[in-house]
């Protein structure tokens, strides 16, 4: 007890004096929010609102911070490190502290310590990472626990069998080729210039940890069917038995208006009566998803949705149109990067990620066309929230160096641009022999 008493004070006087020591790299623009940015306190928020568990206090552990890192030819382990890189912006990025380059000969070494509360005894603890930029191989006390490729994408593992009493040693190596090698990039060049960006290198989206019972939901889709005035909700779910069930509960404003019950593995119908359609005051309904096995709620999480449709239809005057809700739509917005002077692909707050949509909607814009980027899943609440349609082209990276493919190999994918349940998306494509644009509308 003594000891880890002494190791807690340890490194919380580490943290303080790293605090103290931290601060932007280089002279770039600085935006007032990375002007306010507080070293102990970054980006706190719950990083999943489109899913959530009741105890979400207790239940989730921010990693977000001052981290030790290490840029080292790659193959190399550090023996120790070169100072410390505020998680999560982007190591070359002035909000890191670190402002340097890595290059793809070099890889990125990240090492911190966390504790795990007693609370979580009985347990599974997932590791969670919004996303890191590109290729990602984590260890907890030595142990690997899993790798993990492309740099837009969320990604989690479960650690529970490598975690110890006591201080807990979490330790991430990246490698990120950007454009000298074929992954998909964004704007992101070595040598920004013109229309190309500055890369983005290591982990960019918040890193934390969650405990989820032994039998947990991992992840929810819904579909709404406004013409059948139906709801799909599909949910996969670890540790899942035969005869296990799902509930699916669905809200307006606490007024239970639908529900619906499946087993594990199949999808839950909702019959939704009299739906809110009206895209002028866009509406979201409360949803709860509960895993029950012999009548008893073993894990139960909270959403939300809406009853909406993108279509394309002619209007009377044989116009093709888009659609939304079968009413035409004008959509019109700006192309929105999704670039930070001081934190490049990172907002430095969450009220700086919400100021862009914001400030668009009380321009008169209905639409956000994000350019090459997929942004972190707070950015697709907050578009819910405000009724925001947010239209996302993703690209691949240079086809022209993709390495033979073997039978069974890996393939080169387009990342999903959510894990969460959408309020509403559809899908559009236009390819290039280099090129994929993906366009996902949301609102």
């Amino acid at each position: 007890m003594k000891k880890e008493i002494i190791l807690t004070a340890a490194a919380l006087l580490t943290i303080l004096s790293g605090s103290a020591q931290w601060h932007p790299a280089g002279d770039r623009i600085k935006t007032e929010w990375g002007e306010k940015l507080d070293p102990q306190h970054v980006l706190p928020e719950y990083p999943r609102p489109q899913m959530t568990r009741a105890q979400v206090q207790d239940g989730w552990q921010n990693l977000n911070g001052l981290w030790d890192y290490a840029i080292l030819p790659a193959g190399e382990t550090p023996e120790k490190y070169d100072g410390q890189i505020l998680v999560p912006f982007a190591v070359e990025s002035s909000l890191s502290g670190v402002g340097k380059s890595l290059g793809d000969k070099n890889e990125l070494w990240y090492n911190r310590t966390f504790t795990v509360s007693p609370k979580w005894n009985g347990k599974r603890v997932l590791l969670h990472f919004g996303a890191v930029d590109w290729k990602a191989d984590v260890w907890v006390n030595g142990i690997c626990v899993g790798t993990h490729t492309g740099g837009f994408t969320p990604f989690e593992f479960d650690i529970t069998a490598a975690l110890k009493k006591g201080g807990n040693e979490l330790t991430v190596r990246v490698w990120d080729p950007t454009d000298a090698g074929y992954q998909p990039r964004g704007k992101q060049v070595n040598r920004p210039e013109g229309i190309w960006y500055t890369p983005v290198s290591g982990i960019w989206q918040t890193v934390w940890l969650e405990a989820v019972p032994q039998q947990y939901i991992r992840n929810i889709r819904t579909t709404p069917d406004l013409d059948r005035k139906s709801l799909r909700v599909e949910t996969s779910a670890c540790g899942a038995q035969p005869g296990d069930v799902v509930e699916v509960r669905l809200y307006d404003n606490g007024t239970k208006v639908a529900e619906g019950r499946a087993l594990s593995g199949a999808a839950v119908e909702l019959n939704v009566a009299e739906p809110k359609l009206s895209p002028a005051s866009p509406f979201l309904y409360d949803m709860e998803v509960a895993l029950v096995r012999n009548g008893r709620k073993v894990d139960e999480v909270q959403s939300y949705t809406a009853m909406r449709k993108f279509s394309v239809g002619r209007d009377e005057n044989d116009i093709v149109r888009l659609e939304l809700n079968n009413e035409p739509v004008f959509q019109f917005g700006p192309l929105d990067q999704g670039w930070w002077p001081d934190g490049l692909y990172t907002a430095p707050s969450d009220e700086a990620l919400a100021f862009d949509i914001v400030k668009t909607k009380e321009l008169g814009y209905n639409m956000i066309r994000k350019h090459v980027k997929v942004e972190p899943a707070r950015w697709y609440y907050h578009c819910d929230k405000l009724g925001m349609i947010g239209c996302l082209s993703t690209r691949r990276g240079d086809s022209s160096r993709l390495p033979p493919r073997s039978p069974n190999g890996p393939r080169l994918t387009t990342p999903r641009v959510w894990s969460t349940p959408p309020a509403a998306a559809t899908t559009t494509s236009r390819a290039t022999s280099s090129t994929r644009t993906t366009i996902r509308i949301r609102a």
